[in-house]
C-alpha cells in the first residue's frame, strides 16, 4: 500500500518553510491522494514499464503531482530536462517543498530570462565578429563553436542536478552557448543571408503566439498533452543521438538531414514539438509560481525557458537552410 506519514503542522505563522513526505511500500494499489490544496502534496502513482512479465520492483516508475486546486493537475512534466515533474521535491527526503516568504514569482522569471537573453545576445555578438570568411572557408568559428557547446552542456548539467546552483550557472549557461549560437550563426549567414533575422523573429514570434494561446486558454497542458509532447521530444532525441553516434563511424542518415521533402518535413516536425515544448515551459513555470517555490527557481524556469529557446532557434535555421537550399 501507499501510505503518508510524517505530516508537519504549521506551528507560527513565521515559519517558512512546510514539507510533505511520501513514503512508499513496494505493493500493487490504488494511489494516494491527500488535501493538496493545503499546500501538502500527494499524489503517488506507480507505473509499470512492461505488462509482458511479473511486475518487480524495478518495473515501477514513480510519479509526484501536486494538487493546488482540484487535485488534478500535474506539475509540469516537460520534454525539457530541465523542467521535470521532481524538480519541486526534496529528492533526499522525498518531500516537496515550500518557501512561504522568499518565493518564485512570475515577474522575477520574466525578468531573469530577460536577463539570459541578453547575456546570449552579448557573446553571440562577439563570436559572430571574430569569425572570417576566405576563399577556402571559414576561420575562427569552430574554437568559439565547440567551446561553446562543451560549456554550455557542462552548465546545463549543473544546473539541471543542482539546481540550488541556478543563480550562478544559468547566466554561465547563457554566456557559453551564445559563443556557439554566434559561431554557427554566422556561419549559416554567410551561405544564406538574412537567414539568421528570420530566424530570431520566427523563435520569438512563436514564443508570443504560444504565450497568447496559453493564457487565454486556447491551449491548455492536458495530461495527454504532455504525454504526446513528451514522447515526441524523446524521439527526436533519439534520432539526433543515433544519427551523431552513425556520424563517428562515417555512416550518414539519408533523407532527414537533406533538403528534399522527407528533410524538410522532419525539420517542420522538430519545429512544432520544439514550439509545443514551450507549452509545458509555461505551465511549469506557472506551477512553480502557484507553489511558491524557492526564490532560486526563478533563475532555473528561465534557465528551461532559454534552453527551449535554443532549441527552436537552431531547428528554424536548419528548416529556413533546407528551404532556401532549394531555391
Amino acid at each position: 500500500m501507499v501510505g503518508a506519514e510524517g505530516f508537519e503542522p504549521t506551528t507560527s505563522s513565521s515559519q517558512s518553510w512546510r514539507s510533505t513526505r511520501l513514503s512508499y511500500t513496494p505493493r500493487p494499489g490504488l494511489p494516494l491522494r491527500a488535501n493538496a490544496a493545503k499546500g501538502r502534496i500527494v499524489w503517488l502513482e506507480r507505473l509499470p514499464l512492461s505488462t509482458d512479465r511479473p511486475l518487480r520492483e524495478p518495473a515501477f516508475m514513480l510519479r509526484a503531482f501536486i494538487d493546488h486546486r482540484t487535485g488534478d493537475d500535474m506539475i509540469g512534466r516537460s520534454g525539457n530536462p530541465a523542467l521535470r515533474e521532481s524538480t519541486f521535491l526534496d529528492l533526499s527526503s522525498g518531500a516537496v517543498v515550500q518557501r512561504e516568504g522568499d518565493a518564485m514569482t512570475l515577474n522575477g522569471t520574466v525578468n531573469k530570462t530577460g536577463t539570459l537573453l541578453l547575456l546570449c545576445v552579448i557573446t553571440a555578438a562577439f563570436a559572430w565578429s571574430q569569425v572570417q570568411f576566405t576563399e577556402t572557408g571559414s576561420v575562427g568559428a569552430m574554437p568559439y563553436f565547440l567551446g561553446g557547446t562543451i560549456g554550455g552542456l557542462v552548465f546545463a548539467l549543473a544546473t539541471i542536478f543542482k539546481k540550488e546552483w541556478a543563480p550562478v550557472t544559468a547566466p554561465m549557461y547563457a554566456l557559453t552557448k551564445g559563443f556557439a549560437l554566434g559561431a554557427i550563426s554566422a556561419l549559416f549567414e554567410h551561405r544564406f543571408p538574412g537567414i539568421v533575422a528570420q530566424a530570431v523573429m520566427l523563435t520569438f514570434g512563436t514564443l508570443f503566439a504560444l504565450l497568447a494561446a496559453y493564457r487565454s486558454g486556447l491551449i491548455k497542458a492536458t495530461e495527454n498533452f504532455k504525454l504526446g509532447v513528451v514522447a515526441a521530444t524523446g524521439g527526436i532525441c533519439l534520432v539526433y543521438l543515433a544519427t551523431i553516434v552513425m556520424s563517428l563511424f562515417g555512416v550518414r542518415v539519408p533523407f532527414i538531414h537533406e533538403s528534399g521533402l522527407i528533410g524538410i518535413g522532419f525539420s517542420l516536425f522538430v519545429v512544432v514539438i520544439a514550439a509545443l515544448n514551450l507549452v509545458l515551459d509555461f505551465d511549469f513555470i506557472e506551477s512553480g509560481v502557484e507553489q511558491k517555490a524557492p526564490k532560486y527557481m526563478e533563475w532555473y524556469g528561465a534557465f528551461g525557458l532559454m534552453v527551449t529557446l535554443v532549441w527552436l532557434y537552431v531547428e528554424f535555421l536548419r528548416l529556413l537552410s533546407k528551404l532556401q537550399s532549394r531555391n
